[in-house]
């Protein structure tokens, strides 16, 4: 019998003999990481957890309050680029040419996306055209239109007559401006280039300008008869019963008068009068108003 040698008290403990069965087994578990880096890993877990939750929250928030509630921000406003702006023209070789020639009744000269604009005094406009239809570099034989533009807010000349011209052979445009007002007349520039006839009649049946010297010159849309001037800023939009219209409409019941609100009311003024109503009843029929072009 083996002695015992153990003290009393001692606290070592005694170790199992190893078997050859003990030593093939399986290896042993990896040494416990220490107690401090567990903690930092769930401590880090934990804060990522807690970002994911109010980050959640917030959208949440964001689809539930009204779209209107005061504190949410607003998207940026992105700020628009500025487009072109007119430019002086002074150093244009037209622009020096015209004031060589005519001094200070060239008034002020502005080029725009590479558009040369220049106003010309109204007593000069046919010796201004005529010298530029005969400018050796670049004549301006071709009047490609004639027309205005009514500003009503500018009481001294509210009315701008705008000749835009063409040179064939230079392939360059220019503008011309005429500043006047519905009393005093504009002289034609007909002797200039013919085809500025049915335009002056034009501007003179929709803006009221009347152009001297003109060989024919009264209205070429409306009815001689007709009054006013549809094309100037403060001629209302809607319908007005005038002078002419009580003479040439038909006369109509009350039930054909009622009905002809209610159609106005929904945009359909074209079914307004007898003539108009006609016309469709012929296109309902599939009839050939005109013969189409083969």
């Amino acid at each position: 019998m083996a002695e015992d040698t153990k003290q009393p008290g001692s606290t070592e403990p005694t170790q199992p003999d190893k078997s050859e069965s003990d030593q093939t087994a399986t290896a042993p578990p990896s040494p416990i990481p220490p107690a401090s880096s567990v903690a930092g890993a769930d401590a880090e877990k934990a804060a990522m957890v807690e970002q994911a939750k109010s980050r959640v929250a917030a959208v949440k928030e964001t689809l539930t309050a009204p779209a209107d509630a005061a504190g949410t921000p607003k998207p940026p406003v992105k700020k628009k680029d500025e487009g072109p702006k007119p430019v002086d023209a002074s150093g244009h070789r037209l622009v020096k040419n015209l004031r060589a020639k005519f001094a200070d009744d060239i008034g002020e000269a502005v080029e725009f996306l590479n558009q040369l604009s220049v106003i010309v005094a109204r007593p000069r406009i046919v010796e201004v055209c005529d010298f530029l239809r005969r400018d050796e570099k670049t004549p301006f034989n071709y009047l490609s239109d004639l027309t205005c533009v009514h500003f009503p807010n500018r009481k001294d000349a509210p009315f701008e007559i705008i000749y835009n011209l063409y040179s064939i052979s230079g392939n360059e445009r220019v503008r011309l401006k005429v500043l006047t007002d519905e009393a005093t007349e504009v002289e034609s520039v007909t002797s200039v280039w013919p085809a500025a006839n049915w335009l002056e009649r034009e501007v003179f049946d929709l803006f009221g300008i009347r152009f001297s010297n003109h060989p024919d010159l009264r209205r070429l849309l409306l009815p001689p008869d007709w009054e006013g001037h549809p094309l100037r800023k403060d001629v209302a939009l809607e319908f007005i019963e005038n002078e002419w219209t009580k003479k040439h409409l038909p006369e109509m019941t009350d039930v054909q008068m009622e009905q002809l609100e209610q159609r106005r009311a929904y945009g359909l003024e074209i079914l307004s009068v007898p003539q108009e109503r006609l016309m469709r009843d012929i296109f309902r029929g599939e009839k050939e108003v005109m013969s189409k072009d083969k």
